[in-house]
């Protein structure tokens, strides 16, 4: 197998372990059988393992980033041709589509990258792990009408969680792992960059007298609309070969001089995507047929775009919905129980 095709085949092993095992609950029950969590895990490098087995307390945090980032990349795809569909009992999670250099496995790294940051951040200033806590080198003097309060969020450790996770297997010098960097950092550095004030009010009856305020994350479905964005402003690039003491080497060259060239904050790419409107188990695409779409729009959610061209076919749909509810004090509300019928167009 070719080298890239292996990493990114390791790299869907770790997302799929790691996310299918927290959500079935198991092996985090018991965190003290370390060598049976980190060992279990096919793919690690040794870096990776080592930080596996070092950090064991922060390992669910990080499959609980991961899961995040796997299901906002389902929702923010949620009407594209690819919709980040992922595959049961398949040790590569999201099958071939990581195996090109495309927009998509540009948006997947940054996303998931940005997930074990978030979680772990998280987790940490809700005290569950003795290594990490709240972030009390930030705060600065308070403000008017506020002061500082309750539990800053340490973004830092997080992201640095994530770095040295994340980006342990990608230490080769070829263009690859520096499109892999990049966009995990990309991913990251949505996080910093949103880090905001958040306050609660104390008084009388919410007279809001004195706020406390704390450094807080923003809500993940706002980073993940964020780098939605970047995905579709993506900067393509090219792919340079030149000589180093260590030899040779590949580097990202922004592919049209007159674009501007990519920030730290960009994603970036330097192979075409597939147009997924059929099945092709070469590129992953599992085709659009039977996909629900919008018949009354224009964009690629629309059946025209998403059915690409096919036509679509319209059922309709019997649902039970509450209906008539009526408020009572006090203090409940009663509602019917209405049958309401709904046109559902699928794509051919």
């Amino acid at each position: 197998m070719h080298f890239m095709a292996l990493q990114e085949q390791l790299f869907c092993n770790f997302i799929r372990l790691y996310a299918v095992s927290l959500a079935l609950g198991q092996q985090y029950s018991s965190l003290g059988s370390q060598p049976i969590l980190c060992g279990s895990i096919p793919g690690l490098v040794p870096k990776q393992l080592r930080f596996c087995r070092n950090y064991i307390e922060i390992m669910p945090s990080v499959a609980e980033g991961v899961k995040l980032g796997i299901q906002e990349c389902q929702h923010q795809f949620r009407g594209r041709r690819w919709n980040c569909t992922t595959i049961k009992d398949n040790l590569a999670i999201f099958g071939p589509v990581l195996d090109k250099a495309t927009r998509e496995s540009a948006f997947v790294h940054a996303i998931a990258s940005a997930g074990v940051a978030f979680a772990v951040t998280r987790s940490c200033a809700e005290g569950t792990s003795t290594m990490c806590g709240c972030d009390s080198h930030h705060k600065g003097p308070p403000g008017e009408g506020w002061k500082w309060g309750g539990c800053s969020e340490d973004a830092e450790f997080g992201v640095l969680v994530s770095r040295e996770f994340a980006d342990a297997r990608e230490n080769r010098p070829d263009a690859r792992s520096a499109m892999n960097r990049h966009n995990n950092e990309a991913g990251r550095t949505t996080i910093l960059d949103h880090m905001h004030l958040r306050c609660k009010c104390h008084g009388l009856s919410g007279s809001c007298e004195v706020k406390t305020c704390w450094w807080a994350q923003p809500d993940f479905r706002m980073l993940g609309d964020y780098l939605k964005d970047k995905y579709d402003s993506a900067s393509e690039m090219v792919v340079e070969k030149h000589r180093e003491s260590r030899g040779w080497v590949e580097t990202l060259r922004v592919k049209y001089a007159f674009y501007k060239h990519p920030t730290e904050r960009d994603l970036v790419y330097y192979e075409g995507s597939p147009n997924f409107c059929e099945p092709n188990p070469e590129t992953g695409s599992f085709g659009t047929r039977d996909r629900v779409c919008n018949v009354s729009s224009h964009g690629i959610e629309g059946c025209d775009l998403l059915c690409c061209g096919r036509g679509h076919n319209t059922r309709t749909e019997k649902r039970k919905e509450k209906c008539h509810c009526i408020f009572h004090w006090c203090c409940y509300v009663s509602c019917q129980e209405c049958v309401r019928v709904y046109d559902v167009h699928t794509c051919k």
